[in-house]
């Protein structure tokens, strides 16, 4: 990790920071509006006052309200469903990929580290961090993701296990993150733009902590039986090419960009190696 020396960790996509300053400030006024719903009648229509639409209205306000002190319950219960459902690594159980995590964690400056999980997927390709309380951090990955890239290809075990380290260590599943953003996150297009930005702040921290990990991103691409045949040096031409109007339209209800962009990003900013197929001349449009 010697190369990790010139550069400052944690990395973040530029976008991502002004973005979440707008969605703090949205978030304030939104939770300001449902509070003069319930205090007063002033934001109420006069045709619909002391009629069943202003109760209705209130209760609406009421319910959006209830959220934040349902964030506090969700995280509590997720942790404990995990921890009956999930085997919990140590240094004797699965010792190579615990030492990773730990490595990471010291690396971006997580302290404590965090909990690691292996949980059966049921076939699904994924893995996420999260946190219960205010400093119980913890990492999942579906036991697909780990058969798949452990034995033939760690490094792609690596660049996710980095990312998902990235999430804690930028703050994106704290609790105080998840309530400032608590009503804001649920705008159409907005919400999920920060998603988007978060998940390439994520990218360039796996790529920087294992920089020969692009088999992680080929894997969610293809899919496990797929992926070990895949010609990446056409994947990320593919990528070069992604572009345009609907492919810009199609992407703004997505959490997560496309793959095959993310991919293509992580060569463009020389994170997994140069994209020496490519003409370097050629810069696509920057969609989040």
């Amino acid at each position: 990790m010697a190369d990790l020396v010139a550069r400052k960790l944690p990395l973040r996509h530029p976008a991502e920071n002004p973005t979440f300053i707008l969605m703090v400030v949205l978030n304030f006024v939104i939770l300001g509006v449902l509070i003069d719903f319930l205090s007063s009648i002033a934001l109420i229509p006069p045709a619909l006052r002391g009629t069943n639409w202003e109760a209705a209205w209130r209760a609406v306000a009421g319910a959006i309200i209830a959220v934040a002190p349902a964030i506090l319950i969700v995280r509590q219960v997720q942790r404990a469903s995990i921890r009956g459902t999930a085997v919990r690594l140590s240094r004797t159980q699965f010792p190579d990929l615990y030492a990773s995590m730990d490595d990471f964690a010291a690396t971006l400056g997580v302290k404590p580290a965090p909990a690691l999980y292996l949980s059966n997927g049921n076939g699904t390709l994924n893995a996420f961090a999260a946190q219960s309380g205010w400093t119980s951090n913890y990492v999942v990955l579906s036991n697909e993701l780990f058969a798949n890239l452990r034995n033939d290809n760690r490094e792609g075990t690596r660049f996710i296990l980095g990312h998902e380290i990235g999430h804690i260590r930028l703050h994106h599943v704290a609790l105080w993150y998840s309530l400032v953003l608590c009503y804001s996150q649920l705008i159409p297009v907005l919400g999920p733009t920060l998603s988007r930005l978060r998940e390439y702040s994520c990218d360039r921290n796996g790529a920087a902590l294992e920089s020969k990990g692009e088999l992680g991103l080929v894997l969610l691409t293809a899919g496990r039986y797929a992926a070990d045949n895949v010609q990446a040096a056409e994947l990320v031409d593919q990528g070069r090419h992604l572009g345009g109007f609907w492919v810009g339209i199609s992407q703004l209800p997505r959490s997560h960009p496309w793959t095959v962009r993310r991919i293509w990003r992580l060569h463009q900013l020389g994170l997994f190696g140069p994209a020496h197929v490519l003409n370097e001349a050629h810069h696509p449009q920057e969609i989040a």
